[in-house]
């Protein structure tokens, strides 16, 4: 199974669209594998560093930031996020693999260049609940830019996704 992570509760319907992150493709329908899932359980536009050990992993960068903890991956949200994350209801929608194509093994990421009607909608109500429930270490932090830079910077595998949000208000 493939997932979309939506605010909204009523999208029958998936149609391909631009992505402002990847603008020469063409338009497609955005998927996340079941591995990757978990980086998705907050609201749309919450920035978060999310990292893991990897294959090509330093011992030193393991001891590093993970030294204090047994999670094997860490995920950190700025402090100001806190309530939205908690107040957010998320629906879940799930597809079939059929028709959908890797875009990026280590992201997880599926596109799809074809309208998409999904099998299920779940909604989450617990985003926090639902996060911690998958063993991993949820952090806040007043500023999410120094362990981006360090994260960065080492040979941890990491995620950040929507940065461009960091440091900014949540809309409420």
């Amino acid at each position: 199974m493939l997932f979309h992570f939506s605010e909204e509760p009523n999208i029958r319907v998936f149609s391909p669209r631009p992505s402002a992150s990847f603008p020469e493709l063409a338009p497609a329908v955005w998927a996340i594998d079941r591995e990757h899932a978990l980086h998705y359980y907050f609201p749309r536009d919450c920035p978060r560093v999310i990292y893991s050990k990897g294959a090509c992993t330093e011992v030193s960068d393991i001891e590093k930031f993970f030294s204090d903890t047994k999670a094997e991956k860490i995920i950190v949200v700025e402090n100001q996020w806190l309530e939205q994350i908690k107040n957010t209801t998320l629906y879940v929608y799930s597809f079939s693999e059929e028709g959908f194509e890797l875009f990026d093994q280590t992201a997880g990421y599926y596109v799809s260049h074809e309208k998409v009607v999904p099998e299920k909608i779940e909604p989450i109500t617990d985003l926090i609940g639902k996060i911690v429930n998958e063993k991993v270490e949820l952090r806040f932090t007043p500023d999410l830019h120094l362990i981006r830079n360090r994260v960065i910077a080492s040979t941890l595998d990491f995620s950040v996704i929507r940065f461009r949000n960091a440091g900014k208000l949540p809309n409420r």
